[in-house]
């Protein structure tokens, strides 16, 4: 076992089951972790090809549950989660429309709930686990027409804060990742986040890359045994 419980490598096979695992940060992190020899469960819109993929919309709570339920049974007890499901646009504020504002709560801030709701009693049970959510500097740091976007992460990072304090003792840890804008399809090739100056105004004077948010996630699942309600900003330097 590992520090905080967890199956050592060379013991049975750890389980871990990521969202949004058909494309982007997402599909990054379960490649990561399934190159470290751990067993994934991809929860997506489309089918994500790991060693169980599940189409499930992450705001519909029962959808999450069967789909938490059939990857125990497949795969064994979840070790891991990685809230990774998402979506992005770009609305004037005065333009944002009730279902926008309530779609993108559901999906980020309901995604996340949805799924740490599922997975709680089993990894409490164990005495072990790990929670990471994918949130966004702009949680951080606002941006100009994100406001539905920003407040849904930033509704996150207090949602963690709180979990984890709220779990600690049972042995599962509560974190998250707060990219900056990120190299994936969900940034469109005429996106002001591609513009070259605003790029400029980056200290790395570039976007961070989906395999590096996914190192930091692997890092938060194996190594960060003594981190809970942690956020981690693998942003080029977009917020300092």
């Amino acid at each position: 076992m590992s520090a905080d419980g967890a199956p050592a490598p060379g013991e049975r096979p750890r389980v871990a089951i990521v969202t949004g695992a058909a494309s982007g940060i997402g599909a990054a992190a379960a490649a990561e972790l399934a190159d470290r020899g751990w067993r994934v469960a991809g929860l997506d819109l489309r089918p994500s090809g790991w060693d169980v993929s599940r189409v499930v919309d992450v705001a519909d709570p029962d959808a999450v549950r069967d789909a938490v339920a059939d990857a125990e049974l497949r795969l064994g007890p979840v070790d891991a989660v990685v809230s990774a499901a998402g979506h992005y646009a770009m609305v004037d504020f005065g333009a944002i429309t009730p279902t926008e504002w309530t779609t993108m709560l559901r999906v980020h801030l309901g995604g996340l709930l949805n799924l740490a709701r599922a997975v709680l009693p089993r990894m409490t049970e164990q005495g072990h686990g790990s929670i990471v959510a994918v949130t966004s500097e702009l949680a951080v740091g606002g941006g100009d027409r994100d406001a539905h976007y920003a407040a849904a992460k930033g509704a996150i990072i207090g949602l963690v804060r709180s979990l984890a304090a709220e779990v600690a003792e049972t042995g599962v840890r509560v974190n998250a990742v707060a990219p900056g804008p990120t190299d994936t399809p969900l940034i469109g090739p005429d996106s002001p986040w591609r513009d070259p100056a605003y790029l400029a105004t980056l200290p790395l004077r570039r976007l961070v890359a989906p395999e590096e948010v996914a190192r930091t996630v692997a890092f938060l699942v194996e190594e960060a045994t003594f981190m809970t309600g942690e956020i981690l900003s693998p942003n080029a330097g977009a917020v300092i």
